[in-house]
């Protein structure tokens, strides 16, 4: 199956380019995220994100160990962008996500690694962390479709996600990849030093729905447009995931749905003695037995 990208039509119409260049205007009074900084990045001021204009990334590699639909047979084309716009105490790559591990790349040089990354056989672009740095990213993009980039994007996202930007990612993103990580506000504030995630994330993902439908593969099972939502289970249900997949569901019936049970207490989480353990078989048993009675999709590795 041979199916171009939608942001390869963006760009032969010229829509690219002024998305490109509406996405970077955001960044004189930074909008580009929920946290609405109003810095402007483009002259080096930073807020919450620690980013000014160039973005920080920490490594990049064909990535084989997302799920299958993602990473395929030849693994997923995944650039890791440094710092973020939300603080997780229970943070498995702080290094890069807190501290900001990495160095400095221009937009020439993400589409240099974009196009490396398709050389090397990868079924897609996998942006992760790429909330507030959408800007840079889209114009490297350009740049890389000029020099013959042709596989999808995909956006990984933890879903703390401005509309706007949201908006103008339709048509340039294939595949979203988004978290869906509490849905008590009270949580999301505690936990991962952000305001408004819940409804905030559920939006985004309705919006990412809305553009690209329920996850579609190919004939051999790797995708090529639609959503793949993660859910990570946290300990005594601090992530309300019955309630996360009753939302899922209420979107659309063939969702599919990744029910996460790595949780670790790793960075701070031990600080807080309810986060200081993994999850349980039970907890992980019901999980999947609830999303099953609700018909969703479940993607499991």
């Amino acid at each position: 199956m041979n199916i171009n990208p939608s942001y390869i039509r963006l760009y032969e119409t010229g829509k690219l380019k002024e998305k490109v260049e509406k996405a970077f205007s955001m960044l004189e009074e930074c909008r580009v995220c929920p946290h609405n900084c109003g810095v402007n990045r483009l002259s080096g001021e930073k807020g919450f994100c620690k980013t000014g204009e160039n973005v920080v990334i920490s490594s990049f590699f064909p990535h084989r160990g997302e799920e299958f639909p993602i990473r395929g047979h030849r693994g997923s084309g995944t650039i890791f962008v440094s710092w973020c716009n939300m603080r997780c105490v229970y943070c498995q790559n702080y290094e890069i996500s807190h501290l900001g591990e990495g160095r400095k790349y221009t937009p020439e040089e993400i589409a240099g690694i974009m196009l490396y990354l398709q050389e090397e056989g990868c079924h897609n672009i996998n942006w992760v962390t790429p909330s507030h740095v959408v800007p840079q990213l889209m114009k490297a993009l350009y740049i890389a479709v000029e020099k013959g980039l042709k596989i999808p994007i995909v956006y990984n996202t933890s879903s703390y996600d401005s509309p706007e930007t949201l908006k103008l990612l339709e048509g340039v993103v294939d595949i979203y990849l988004p978290d869906l990580k509490y849905t008590d506000e009270k949580y999301a504030r505690k936990y991962s030093k952000v305001k408004n995630y819940p409804e905030i994330a559920k939006q985004a993902i309705k919006e990412m729905h809305r553009q690209v439908g329920d996850l579609k593969t190919d004939s051999h099972g790797i995708a090529y447009r639609g959503v793949l939502v993660r859910h990570l289970l946290l300990p005594a249900d601090i992530a309300g995931t019955k309630e996360a997949l009753r939302f899922l569901r209420s979107i659309s019936p063939n969702m599919h749905v990744n029910i996460m049970a790595q949780y670790y207490p790793y960075y701070r989480a031990c600080d807080y003695p309810e986060l200081c353990r993994m999850i349980t078989p039970l907890e992980l048993k019901e999980a999947v037995e609830y999303a099953k009675e609700l018909g969703l999709r479940l993607v499991m590795d």
